[in-house]
């Protein structure tokens, strides 16, 4: 399932919401000095938490061997 994106532009900032069944997930926060910022709701509550780059955002992990 595709994702909506609404994408919002402010003076100092660039702002794409991410929803799915009407429900945000995640916001990505671009301004126009400095790095993208991205909140994100991981466990449906409604409440964001904030991340900072690729060193932040939850990877999947699987496990791939198991002795």
């Amino acid at each position: 399932m595709e994702p909506a994106v609404t994408l919002e532009k402010h003076h100092n900032r660039t702002v794409e919401e991410y929803r799915v069944n009407n429900n945000l997930y995640m916001i990505k926060v671009t301004p126009n000095i400095g790095p993208s910022y991205y909140m994100v709701d991981p466990d449906g509550s409604g409440e964001m938490e904030m991340k900072r780059g690729p060193a932040d955002v939850n990877v999947p992990k699987w496990t791939l061997f198991s002795w």
